[in-house]
C-alpha cells in the first residue's frame, strides 16, 4: 500500500473516496463536516435527519456524488466513533480498517481518511496505516477461486496541523509494524502439514537475511548436549525435529543500560494433538494455530529490525509438534530441564510449558535479565477472560504493569492474574522437583504460569497467555477472522519505551 500524509485540504485529496471519522450527537454544521456537507449538496444533513446513521460506534454511511471543481473524490464515508470523550489514538487504527475493508468491497483503490483524533500526530498517523494494512489480510491464500482480490492500494491520510516529517515518520512506522502483524498472521494460518518445525526455522532466518537480523538454529543435537530435555520430551513423538528458533537485534548503538538485554520468548507448537494424552477430534483442527506466540515473536523481531531502537533484543522461538507414536512421552514420564530440575509429566497436552521452560531458561543463560513470553498456554484463560483480554502474570510487578499500560495505549487489552507461593505448592511433585499440572479443574492459568516461572533465575519476567486472543472467531468491521497478531505493537511500544 502506498501512504501519503497531508495537513489539510481534505476534500481536495486525489483519492476516489473520502472517509471521515463522525462523533455521536454531532451535525453537519460542526467543523470539517460542514465542508463536507456542502459537497455533497446537503447529502450529510440528509443522513443526520434520517436518524439511520447518528455517529454511534460502528455505524457507517456512503454518500456517493459527483465531483466537482479540485475535488476529485466521488464518495465520502462516515464512520461513526461513539462519544468523543472516549476515542483515543488506538480507535484510529480500528477506524482506518474498518474503512479500509468497507471501500474496497465497493471497488475503490484510494481513500482519504480524517481520523479527527487529538494528540501525538505520529502516533495517530502510524494507528491509521497500521489499521489500513492489517485490514486487507485474508484467509484465502490456498483458495484456487473466490478469493477477495480487490484491495485499496493508496491512503491519504489528513491530520490538521501536523507536520509533514511527523506524517511521514508515523505512516512508515505503521507500515512496518502492519507488515509484520500480517506476516505473523500469514505463519499462524498455515496448515501443518506447510509449516513444520523447520520450516517455521525458515521462514524465520529468510526474515532475518531480509530485515539485518543475526540468526541462529539449534537443532536436536545441540539441544541434547545442553541439556533440554524438557523440550524435548514434546518432539519424541513426531517424525518432524523440534528447532529453537534465535534472532537477535543488536543496534548500531546502544543506549540501554549496561548488560540489560530483553528476550522475547514464544511458543511454536506447529500443530498440537495432545500426544499420549490425546485431544478429542472436534476443533482439533484449530491447533495449528498454537504456534501464535512463536509467530509473534518472529513478527515482533522483524518490526523490531526495521524500526531500529537503541536497545538489544533477543528472540527465542521453541519449534515444536505435539503428536502420538511409540516414541511419545508418557504420562508418568519424569524429564530433565535445562537447569537441572526434573518433571514429571502428568498430561501430555501441557505441553507449551515444557518447551516454555528449556526456552526461557536458554533466554536467561544468553544474558537476558528481562524476559516476556508468550503463548496460547491454556484453554482456561478463555473461559476466565474470554477473546477481550490477553492473561498477564509475571514476578515484577513494574513489568507487569508496564505492559498492562502499554497495552491500553495500543487497544491491546491485558488481565493481570496472580501469582504466589500457595499456587507453585500445587505444582511439587511426590517423585520429582515438579509436575506439569496442578489439581485438575482448578486455577488452569496460573498453573502454567508457576510452572514456566520455575525455570526462570533471577530474570525480571512475564507470561501472556494468548490462547483466547491470538485469533477471532468472526469477521470484524476492521477485521478478517482468524489470526489476530495481537500483543505486537504492545511488544513493539515495550522495546521503544526501554530505550
Amino acid at each position: 500500500m502506498e501512504f501519503t500524509g497531508i495537513s489539510g485540504n481534505f476534500s481536495h485529496a486525489s483519492a476516489e473516496a473520502l472517509a471521515v471519522v463522525v462523533f455521536d450527537g454531532e451535525n453537519a454544521g460542526s467543523g470539517s463536516l460542514a465542508e463536507l456537507d456542502k459537497l455533497t449538496g446537503g447529502g450529510i444533513s440528509a443522513v443526520f435527519k434520517s436518524e439511520d446513521f447518528k455517529g454511534e460506534k460502528g455505524q457507517t454511511a456512503l454518500l456517493r456524488f459527483s465531483p466537482s471543481g479540485k475535488v476529485k473524490a466521488r464518495a465520502i464515508m462516515l464512520l461513526g466513533a461513539g462519544k468523543r470523550a472516549n476515542y483515543r489514538v488506538s480507535d484510529v487504527s480500528a477506524a482506518s480498517g474498518a474503512a479500509t475493508r468497507y471501500l474496497r468491497t465497493r471497488s475503490f483503490k484510494s481513500f482519504a481518511f480524517m481520523p479527527r483524533c487529538e494528540g501525538n500526530a505520529i502516533a495517530i498517523a502510524q494507528a491509521a496505516a497500521q489499521g489500513a494494512v492489517t485490514s486487507q489480510f485474508e484467509l484465502d491464500k490456498y483458495k484456487t477461486k473466490d478469493k477477495k482480490n480487490k484491495s485499496v492500494n493508496k491512503v491519504i491520510v489528513c491530520i490538521d496541523g501536523a507536520k509533514p516529517a511527523d506524517l511521514k515518520n508515523g505512516l512508515s512506522r505503521g507500515q512496518i509494524i502492519g507488515d509484520s502483524m500480517n506476516f505473523t498472521r500469514d505463519l499462524a494460518n498455515e496448515p501443518p502439514n506447510v509449516l513444520t518445525p523447520t520450516e517455521m526455522a525458515n521462514r524465520a532466518q529468510r526474515m532475518a537475511k531480509e530485515v539485518g537480523l543475526k540468526y541462529e538454529v539449534l537443532d536436536e543435537s545441540k539441544m541434547t548436549k545442553m541439556g533440554m530435555g524438557s523440550l524435548l520430551s514434546v518432539s519424541k513423538g513426531s517424525e518432524q525435529p523440534a528447532k529453537l528458533i534465535v534472532l537477535r537485534y543488536t543496534p548500531a548503538k546502544n543506549t540501554g543500560k549496561k548488560g540489560d538485554l530483553l528476550a522475547l520468548v514464544g511458543k511454536g507448537i506447529t500443530f498440537d494433538t495432545g500426544g499420549i494424552s490425546l485431544k478429542p477430534g472436534e476443533g482439533m483442527d484449530a491447533m495449528k494455530y498454537d504456534m501464535s506466540g512463536g509467530a509473534t515473536v518472529i513478527g515482533t523481531m522483524r518490526a523490531i529490525a526495521m524500526l531500529k531502537p537503541t536497545i538489544p533484543v533477543l528472540g527465542v522461538v521453541a519449534a515444536v509438534e505435539n503428536m502420538p507414536d511409540g516414541k511419545a512421552s508418557r504420562p508418568s514420564d519424569v524429564v530433565t530441564a535445562m537447569n537441572g530440575k526434573t518433571i514429571e509429566i502428568l498430561n501430555t497436552d501441557a505441553e507449551g510449558r515444557l518447551i516454555l521452560a528449556d526456552a526461557v531458561a536458554y533466554a536467561e543463560k544468553q544474558g537476558a535479565n528481562r524476559i516476556v513470553d508468550m503463548a496460547t498456554l491454556t484453554g482456561a484463560v478463555i473461559i476466565a477472560l474470554g477473546d477481550q483480554n490477553t492473561g498477564i502474570m509475571g514476578n515484577d510487578d513494574e513489568l507487569v504493569k508496564e505492559i498492562i499500560s502499554l497495552g491500553k495505549e495500543n487497544g491491546e487489552g491485558f488481565w493481570e492474574l496472580p501469582l504466589g507461593e500457595g499456587y507453585s505448592k500445587q505444582i511439587k511433585s511426590d517423585i520429582a522437583d515438579i509436575k506439569n499440572i496442578g489439581p485438575r479443574g482448578k486455577a488452569g492459568t496460573i498453573m502454567g504460569a508457576v510452572f514456566i516461572q520455575e525455570f526462570v533465575d533471577k530474570a525480571k519476567w512475564a507470561h501472556l497467555d494468548i490462547a483466547g486472543t491470538a485469533w477471532c472467531d468472526t469477521v470484524k468491521p476492521h477485521q478478517a477472522k482468524g489470526p489476530t497478531g495481537v500483543a505486537i505493537r504492545t511488544l513493539v511500544s515495550l522495546v521503544e519505551k526501554s530505550q
